[in-house]
């Protein structure tokens, strides 16, 4: 016991010896994928819809700040974000005959990935949760009275990428992200009859940033 309470002691002693914290700032750009296989039908009394997802990836925008821990090989970082994605749709009404509508959503959210991994010279390799947390309204994909567009106002997901720091300074990444909650989009009518739109979006992020 005495023994052990020693080692506890002497790594905790040691410790910020041997740690090495860093923060920064960072910035880039994402590609986000929709899974939706087929198109989506909704009535609400006589009005009929349908919506169906544009194929192709939608780009965004992300920045924020980190800081990295560092003990040896290992490091966690956490990470704050504002990021911003966006959806597009064709939107149809059924009783008429002019073409669909293309719908476009702009979903603002604050993200807060925690990375875990080790790093070997320049290079590094991590994954880690990640939370996102809707700060905005996006635009109804129905506007006709008795549709309703819900949407996840919070969300988990996981991230796992690569990097690279160069002169201790400049640090480079490339991540998947994934969603772990199945539907992000809902669009409901009068009867509180759901349709289940995007199935488990994901994205790849590339960010440069720099280290203090």
């Amino acid at each position: 016991m005495k023994k052990l309470l020693t080692i506890l002691i002497a790594a905790f002693i040691m410790l910020p010896a041997m740690s090495q914290i860093k923060f920064g700032i960072k910035a880039g750009l994402s590609t986000t994928s929709l899974k939706m296989e087929e198109v989506k039908t909704i009535t609400s009394g006589s009005a009929s819809y349908t919506v169906e997802k544009l194929e192709g990836a939608n780009y965004g925008f992300h920045g924020g700040l980190f800081m990295r821990l560092k003990v040896a090989m290992l490091f966690i970082q956490p990470e704050v974000l504002f990021s911003s994605t966006s959806n597009e749709y064709t939107v149809t009404d059924l009783a008429s005959a002019t073409p669909g509508l293309v719908v476009k959503q702009q979903f603002n959210q604050l993200s807060i990935p925690v990375m875990a991994g080790f790093k070997l010279g320049p290079l590094r390799l991590d994954a880690g949760p990640a939370a996102s947390v809707l700060i905005n309204s996006p635009r109804e994909l129905i506007t006709a009275p008795g549709f309703e567009t819900i949407y996840s106002r919070m969300s988990f997901g996981y991230q796992a990428g690569v990097g690279l720091d160069l002169l201790n300074i400049l640090t480079i990444d490339l991540r998947y992200e994934g969603s772990l909650k199945k539907y992000q989009n809902q669009i409901e009518n009068t009867l509180g009859t759901a349709v289940n739109l995007d199935d488990r979006p994901n994205a790849f992020l590339l960010s440069v940033g720099l280290m203090f």
